[in-house]
């Protein structure tokens, strides 16, 4: 799905300026679902930002491809675009968010927030977005455990930052492996990424948990918030199904007991912990 916007856009809940306050609603300011509609920048060239579930094969990510590899339309394309994604570039945490909030309402944001409210801290709506960021935009790139691995830490040490950079830069790294053997990433239909998000939701935000009715509904505004190209029925059976699973113990929540750091992340880490004393003594 490619979404062409003006530049500017209402502020919304999930917004950058927000993403530290969310523990009150504020005022919601009401976003209409995505529609594809034709915008003017200052240059003059068509806007074209993509979202997460843009067809590959479209006339309109062919477009952006072509936009992104011209050296001075591509680089102004890029400074602005206020979402990035332009020519297969990367699209990260922060822009993911973006992307989310632009096309949520109020009902879909409240959503959020009374989840967490059910679920305490493990509920943050950031935490819900990374793991449907890790499933939508790392699906083809990070492996099923990866992602389930790196929720469950999060689950506990509550470093959200530390695992998007880590997430991050894992996806880069499959790219670049990618393309040095010319081997092009598979296409992940949008319902098996949306299956692939509750299951990471489900290990940071309920742990063993049971789900019950009301986490249902919630999980399924979220999530069709975050994949509105995948059918509400199928959103509804994969949540069932998964409620049911847990209800019943069939199905063993089999999470991979976290591996020691690499030395990269651990210099990471100390990197981030000596900046902060810096700042702390200035």
């Amino acid at each position: 799905m490619v979404v062409v916007t003006p530049a500017t856009s209402p502020a919304l809940i999930f917004s950058p300026f927000l993403q530290h306050s969310r523990h009150v609603y504020g005022k919601y300011t009401h976003c209409k679902r995505p529609t594809t509609r034709k915008a003017q920048n200052l240059t003059g060239f068509l806007s074209v930002k993509a979202y997460m579930e843009e067809n590959p094969n479209s006339i309109s990510s062919f477009a952006n491809k072509v936009i992104g590899s011209l050296p001075v339309i591509g680089l102004v394309a890029r400074i602005l675009s206020d979402e990035g994604g332009v020519g297969g570039d990367g699209i990260d945490f922060a822009e993911f968010r973006r992307r989310v909030g632009k096309q949520c309402n109020v009902t879909d944001s409240r959503a959020f927030y009374e989840f967490q409210d059910r679920r305490g801290r493990a509920g943050d709506p950031l935490y819900v977005l990374l793991c449907c960021w890790l499933a939508a935009v790392g699906a083809g790139l990070l492996k099923s455990e990866e992602i389930l691995e790196g929720v469950a830490r999060l689950r506990i040490s509550n470093d959200i930052e530390f695992e998007e950079q880590t997430f991050f830069a894992l996806m880069n790294e499959a790219k670049e492996k990618r393309a040095k053997l010319k081997v092009a990433t598979p296409t992940i239909p949008m319902e098996i990424r949306a299956e692939k998000a509750l299951e990471a939701i489900y290990v940071c935000c309920f742990g063993s948990d049971p789900i019950e009715e009301e986490d249902e509904r919630l999980l399924g505004i979220m999530l069709s918030a975050v994949f509105p190209s995948v059918k509400q029925t199928e959103i509804q059976r994969i949540i069932k199904d998964k409620a049911r699973s847990v209800a019943e113990g069939s199905v063993e929540v089999n999470v991979p007991k976290p591996r020691p750091l690499s030395n990269e992340a651990i210099k990471l880490q100390m990197k981030d912990l000596q900046f902060l004393k810096k700042n702390a003594e200035s």
